[in-house]
């Protein structure tokens, strides 16, 4: 059976991985082995981002709610219960909005939990 080069399909997977590659520093970009080793980590570690940033957004949202019930004379865990516990349905995102940018109205939700 005769050998087959990839020719055109070889081609165009090779430029597909090249693009992407652009801008890499030094043979990064430009040559064929070490641009396919560094866009396929590229593509593991931007995989990996994309959930790291959900648990970095949490994060930042509790600790902005733990800030503003703080301010109101109640800690995170009970704010948070005393919601679960009345039927209030904000999420934390929400919560954490209105604590940076409407401190009075998450002070009224607060004094709403506190009794």
């Amino acid at each position: 059976m005769p050998r087959v080069k990839g020719g055109f399909t070889a081609h165009r997977r090779h430029q597909k991985i090249l693009k992407a590659a652009r801008g890499y520093f030094l043979g990064r970009g430009k040559l064929w082995r070490t641009a396919v080793i560094q866009v396929h980590r590229a593509w593991a570690m931007a995989f990996k981002g994309r959930k790291q940033r959900k648990r970095d957004m949490r994060r930042l949202w509790i600790t902005r709610i733990n800030a503003g019930a703080h301010i109101s004379g109640i800690n995170y865990s009970n704010l948070m219960h005393g919601l679960k516990e009345k039927g209030v349905e904000l999420n934390r995102k929400m919560l954490a909005e209105l604590a940076a940018n409407e401190p009075s109205v998450f002070a009224h939700i607060a004094k709403l939990v506190k009794g």
